[in-house]
């Protein structure tokens, strides 16, 4: 009985959060995400203004909250690697795992909610400083990772930096096509083609690439 009243509360809670998540990013997006006061996301989800604070930190937390996992995807692709697989192969695999789930995080969710966040971001500047830095944190855990196990600093910034930004050049494309019109499945379809391009770029170098014709 105790674990099933345990789990009934989780489960309240998940759905507590999910609402106050659902009604701040409407009223942002409806009016901006500087003029809307926590109070009035409590308010409108009909929850104390306590209650948004100890679910959700800050204001800006939520926004981020949900996705700010996602921002050490790569990181977490090489930690968990296994034996033999390089940090390339890793973060490739992860990618493609997450394309084929249609997450939010790789850009493929065709569902508006999910564009109208983004859009929030985009337009939004304090937040769109927020979004940088959790990236540049999430570039930076995987520099240090990758430094710790191969003992040079230098090489590892580097390898996280091309890593990330392949992966996030692959991301904008996602996004840039479900905006023009494209469906997710034909997006998601193409995306191992694609993604081998990318990575390759990081994985041979650009020695050869873009090499001016006489």
């Amino acid at each position: 009985m105790a674990d099933e009243a345990m789990g009934l509360r989780e489960r309240k809670k998940l759905q507590t959060a999910h609402r106050i998540y659902r009604v701040a990013i409407e009223l942002f997006v409806e009016r901006g995400f500087d003029d809307v006061s926590v109070q009035e996301i409590a308010d409108a989800a009909e929850v104390s203004k306590m209650t948004v604070f100890n679910y959700f930190g800050t204001k800006e937390d939520l926004v981020f909250r949900p996705m700010e996992e996602h921002f050490a995807d790569a990181a977490r692709a090489v930690r968990e690697r296994q034996p033999g697989e390089s940090a390339v192969d890793a973060v490739r695999r992860q990618f493609l795992e997450l394309v084929e789930s249609r997450d939010p995080s790789v850009g493929l969710n065709p569902d508006s909610f999910a564009r109208q966040v983004r859009q929030l971001v985009l337009s939004t500047p304090g937040l769109m400083e927020r979004a940088f830095l959790a990236a540049q944190k999430g570039t930076r855990e995987l520099a240090a990772l990758l430094a710790a196990e191969t003992g040079d600093l230098m090489q590892g910034t580097v390898a996280a930096a091309t890593l990330s930004a392949a992966r996030n050049a692959l991301i904008e494309e996602h996004h840039r096509r479900l905006a023009e019109g494209e469906s997710a499945d034909r997006i998601a379809a193409d995306a191992p083609e694609r993604a081998g391009i990318a990575f390759g770029l990081v994985e041979n170098g650009l020695k050869n690439f873009a090499v001016r014709q006489a």
